[in-house]
């Protein structure tokens, strides 16, 4: 019987609403817009200026921040910008230096108009227009509608992916619900677009022009506006000041659906699981954007925040305001995970990681190192299996310092910046934290950071490399926000910018094409277009010269001698025990997935999914990935020689 599908195109659909708010800075001018662009033309890796090409992928990316999902612009109204003139490229470059933006006002004025056009069309669709056999594939290719008839036809079938997800997801009444608010996100974004004066208007283009212009540059180039900058820090952190609750916007409120276990309001014992805040600071909630009103109940640490709630006790409403602290809340279980897997007289640990992080109390190197250690203390520790799965990187530091737990003294990885100089990446150990049989698990969304542990790692011939090939982000960015305060946050924005390339110690970069692996086990993700190469403007690959003997030809010619001295001490040498056992681990792999029923009924499944969908139940099954994986390293923990732990 075929799985229910849940498709990943309607999962963009509900989710692409959060994002969808865009509060400029305060006071933005054309000046503080130029000024930006340039500073963030002279940190690229590559453009260096603003051009024609730069100009034209500007456009087309204006007008997709716009309208991302090709809900509002007819084509032939927005013709001369999807395919511009030699001449209004010119145009565009000449008043970018004039400090003017002529052209991506005029499209930002036909966006007001269409807004008008979009909510006279919202107006006449109805439930009964809802199409049952629309496909995400037909949405997604069918490109800028042509007429009016074919936007409100895009409309409907739009509103049919997300009612057949509704209706797989929820009851009929949260069905309601949850359309009702999709409706106040994209009423609350026309509204912010249309502003309350020409002025304002100004303020938001500028701030598309520069998410615009900076995605121009490369995939991984973006600016952020100073909510937006303070989100990215608790990505990369999975820390943030607040005070520990998830909440859902429930029209009429937020409702509390779980409260982070550590964190102020889970330490206050006030809030539940099901009230619902009605106003912050004794402002009301209501009607307010959900990313607003997290924006209020979030604040520095020692702060407090007054939260009216509305409580159902004995089927009525009790109303009440309680008082809650802020505080960091560590989102730990975004940032790493430790299980054990009894095998012999010991066990197998199973370490998850899901970012590479670092703030004044916490990284992820620190952190995975105590749970090795931790491991150790407790068991017989014969393997460990890294499982980089969905690590979509985080800080280049961090990489580095969680390959080192597994190596010597060595060169990790090496950058090659902006300007063309290359910096080595090295760790300077006596020991390593651990040193027997590793395997790193990867999957396409394993990227960046993890690529760099995953390569280095098997260049090293440290570690066997078990999963699908990796996403292939081999470009490195710095965020222009300096240490790791949310409340230092540039009242103009902040921007991340791709400096450059990164190499790891056999002088491959994952750019492109990613990190194979040596024994290939298939998982859920395996056979979609998931990639840097599928990515809009992505850099080329290339490669330097391996580093297995530093050089240390960066290194400043008055420390090179004494560094040389103390890498030569209980340097990391290059092994070759795994690439020898590689073959028939790989045949037995290979012969155990295909004598598998159960593992050859998921493949069926994962290679039926075509590149739009994902089979959301495929992930909740068993993890047949990762129980292979295991048993590729109960057979490489019988194979491995005490002479090379």
């Amino acid at each position: 019987m075929r799985l229910k599908k849940v498709l990943f195109f309607i999962i963009i659909l509900l989710s692409r609403s959060y994002v969808f708010s865009i509060t400029p800075p305060i006071n933005i001018t054309p000046y503080e817009v130029y000024t930006k662009t340039e500073e963030i033309l002279k940190a690229h890796a590559r453009y260096k200026s603003f051009n024609a090409e730069i100009a034209e992928r500007a456009l087309v990316n204006f007008l997709e921040e716009l309208d991302p999902l090709k809900t509002y612009f007819i084509e032939e109204e927005i013709e001369s910008y999807l395919f511009p003139t030699p001449e209004t490229l010119t145009l565009i470059t000449t008043e970018y230096k004039a400090q003017k933006f002529s052209q991506f006002e005029e499209i930002y004025n036909l966006m007001i108009k269409a807004i008008e056009r979009r909510n006279s069309l919202e107006a006449r669709v109805k439930k009964n227009d809802l199409i049952e056999n629309v496909t995400a594939k037909e949405i997604h290719e069918s490109g800028w509608a042509k007429t009016s008839q074919d936007l409100a036809h895009k409309i409907v079938q739009i509103k049919s992916l997300q009612d057949k997800a509704a209706r797989q997801l929820a009851s009929n009444e949260e069905s309601e619900l949850f359309f009702q608010r999709i409706d106040k996100r994209r009423m609350n974004r026309e509204k912010e677009l249309i502003a309350n004066s020409k002025a304002e208007q100004k303020k938001q283009m500028y701030t598309y022009f520069l998410k615009s212009m900076s995605f121009a540059l490369d995939t991984h180039t973006m600016y952020f506006t100073p909510a937006e900058a303070r989100q990215f820090l608790i990505q990369v952190q999975q820390r943030l000041f607040g005070i520990g609750a998830q909440l859902r916007d429930d029209l009429n409120g937020l409702s509390i659906v779980n409260i982070v276990e550590g964190g102020p309001a889970s330490r206050s014992k006030e809030l539940k699981v099901g009230d619902k805040i009605i106003a912050v600071n004794h402002e009301a909630v209501i009607g307010m954007d959900l990313s607003e009103a997290v924006e209020l109940i979030r604040g520095t640490k020692g702060s407090k925040v007054i939260l009216t709630i509305l409580r159902e006790v004995d089927k009525t409403q009790e109303k009440f305001d309680i008082v809650i602290e802020r505080d960091e809340v560590v989102l730990t279980e975004r940032r790493y995970e430790v299980k054990v897997e009894p095998y012999g007289d010991g066990v197998i640990g199973h370490i998850s990681l899901h970012s590479f992080y670092q703030d004044p109390t916490h990284s992820s190197s620190e952190d995975i190192r105590l749970a090795i250690e931790d491991l150790k203390a407790k068991y017989k520790l014969l393997g460990i299996v890294l499982d980089l799965r969905n690590n979509s990187g985080g800080l280049l530091p961090q990489a580095v310092n969680v390959s080192g737990m597994f190596l010597q003294k060595g060169v990790i990885a090496t950058i090659k910046d902006c300007t063309g100089q290359y910096q080595r990446l090295r760790v300077l150990n006596e020991e390593p934290t651990y040193g027997g049989p590793l395997i790193i698990l990867i999957n396409r969304a394993s990227a960046s950071a993890s690529e760099i542990v995953a390569l280095s790692l098997s260049d090293w011939g440290r570690a066997l490399i078990v999963g699908e090939t990796s996403y292939g982000k081999g470009s490195y960015q710095t965020f222009t926000l300096e240490g790791t305060n949310p409340d230092k946050v540039n009242p103009q924005g902040e921007y991340k910018v791709t400096r450059g390339i990164y190499y790891t110690v056999g002088g491959r970069s994952p750019q492109l094409v990613g990190v194979a692996t040596d024994i290939e086990v298939p998982g859920y993700l395996s056979y979609l277009e998931i990639g840097e190469k599928f990515s809009k403007y992505p850099l080329q690959n290339d490669m330097i010269t391996p580093q297995f003997e530093d050089d240390l030809s960066d290194v400043h010619h008055l420390y090179r001698l004494r560094l040389k001295k103390t890498m030569e001490k209980n340097a990391q040498k290059k092994l070759s025990f795994l690439e020898n056992i590689q073959p028939s681990l790989e045949k037995h792999s290979l012969q155990r997935i295909e004598n598998n029923p159960n593992y050859q009924n998921f493949l069926r499944e994962v290679r039926d999914i075509d590149k739009y969908e994902l089979d959301l139940s495929l992930v909740g099954q068993n993890d047949l990935q990762l129980e292979e994986t295991m048993n590729i390293m109960k057979e490489l923990i019988a194979l491995y020689p005490d002479t090379v732990r």
